[in-house]
C-alpha cells in the first residue's frame, strides 16, 4: 500500500474535524502523509494537484459524488466514509472507519468499479465544455416556467421531442437519486446501462428507458420560451445553454474504484431507504 493519501471532507457534517484529526493520526501511525482538503458543497476547484495513492471521502454521498469526479480520471480508489443518512455510495458508517481501514491497508478489503458518463455539449459543431458524472447528466430549464422541448436520439435513432421539465440520463450508480425521485428504474451498480428519464414530461407517452452503456445519446436543445436552459453535472455543476446546442452523453472511459462498498451494501441502502419489510408472516 501506498504512502500518501488525501482526505476530503465536507464542512457541514458534525464530528468531521475530530475524525479528521483520529484518522490523520491513525495514518501517521502507519508512517503514511495524508494532505486534507475541504469541500463546502460549492466548490469547483481541483483537490487532487498530485498522484495520490487512495483517497478518502469524509461525508455524505455528495461529498463522494465530487471526490469521484476528480479522482476517477487519475485511477485514485475512493474510500467513501459515510457521515450522512445511510448512503447509496458511501457505505462505510463512521463508527467502523479505523478497522475499514485497517482492512484496506491490510490488502483484504474489497474494492467495485463503478461505470461514469461523459458529457460532452457543442455548439455550432465546436466543443464547448466536456465533465465526467458518477449519479447523472440532467437537462432542465432553470426559474419558473421551466417547460422545455429537446429532441432526443441514441445510436443515432430518433426518440422524438420531449415536452418536459427536462431529462435526466443517470449512470446505475445514480440511479437511486434524481432518476428514481422522476420515476425512473433502480439499477444495480454493476449493471452495464443507462436511464434516460423525463422529468414531468408534458405527454404521459414519454416513459423512462434503459438503454446499453455501449450507446451514445444526442440531445438537443430546440426553442423554447423558456431561455435559461442548463446542463447539470451530479446536481453539483452547471453549464449554460443556447438554443440549437448539442449535448452528447456516452460511457466515459473513466471508472471510480470504490473501496468496501460491495454490493450487499448497496442493497442494504435500498432496503433501509424504501423500508422493504415483505409480507406479514402466516400462522
Amino acid at each position: 500500500m501506498g504512502k500518501n493519501v488525501i482526505i476530503i471532507l465536507t464542512t457541514y457534517k458534525p464530528h468531521v474535524a475530530e475524525i479528521a484529526k483520529a484518522m490523520i493520526v491513525f495514518f501517521q501511525k502507519k508512517g503514511i502523509h495524508a494532505d486534507v482538503y475541504e469541500y463546502d458543497g460549492v466548490t469547483h476547484a481541483d483537490p487532487v494537484e498530485k498522484q495520490y495513492d487512495f483517497a478518502v471521502s469524509l461525508g455524505g454521498d455528495g461529498t463522494v459524488l465530487f471526490t469521484a469526479r476528480y479522482c476517477a480520471p487519475k485511477k485514485i480508489p475512493v474510500f467513501p466514509i459515510n457521515l450522512g443518512e445511510f448512503g447509496f455510495i458511501a457505505g462505510i458508517e463512521p463508527e467502523y472507519w479505523e478497522e475499514a481501514l485497517s482492512g484496506y491497508l491490510a490488502g483484504s478489503a474489497e474494492s467495485h468499479e463503478r461505470l461514469m458518463l461523459s458529457t460532452a455539449v457543442y455548439r455550432d459543431a465546436e466543443c464547448i465544455g466536456t465533465f465526467d458524472a458518477l449519479n447523472d447528466v440532467v437537462v432542465s430549464g432553470a426559474g419558473i416556467a421551466k417547460l422545455i422541448n429537446l429532441a432526443v436520439s441514441f445510436n443515432g435513432v430518433s426518440f422524438g421531442t420531449y415536452r418536459a421539465d427536462g431529462v435526466i440520463v443517470s449512470s446505475p450508480t445514480g440511479s437511486t437519486a434524481y432518476s428514481a425521485a422522476s420515476g425512473g428504474p433502480i439499477m444495480d451498480p454493476t449493471v452495464a446501462a443507462f436511464v434516460l428519464t423525463p422529468i414531468s414530461a408534458f405527454s404521459l407517452s414519454n416513459r423512462p428507458v434503459v438503454l446499453p452503456a455501449s450507446g451514445v445519446m444526442h440531445i438537443d436543445v430546440l426553442h423554447n420560451r423558456q431561455k435559461d436552459v442548463i446542463v447539470s453535472i451530479d446536481g453539483q455543476e452547471s453549464f449554460p445553454l443556447c438554443e440549437g446546442d448539442r449535448i452528447e452523453i456516452r460511457m466515459s472511459p473513466h471508472r471510480l474504484t470504490l473501496v468496501g462498498c460491495s454490493p450487499a451494501v448497496f442493497y442494504t441502502a435500498l432496503r433501509s431507504k424504501l423500508v422493504w419489510s415483505g409480507s406479514p408472516l402466516q400462522d
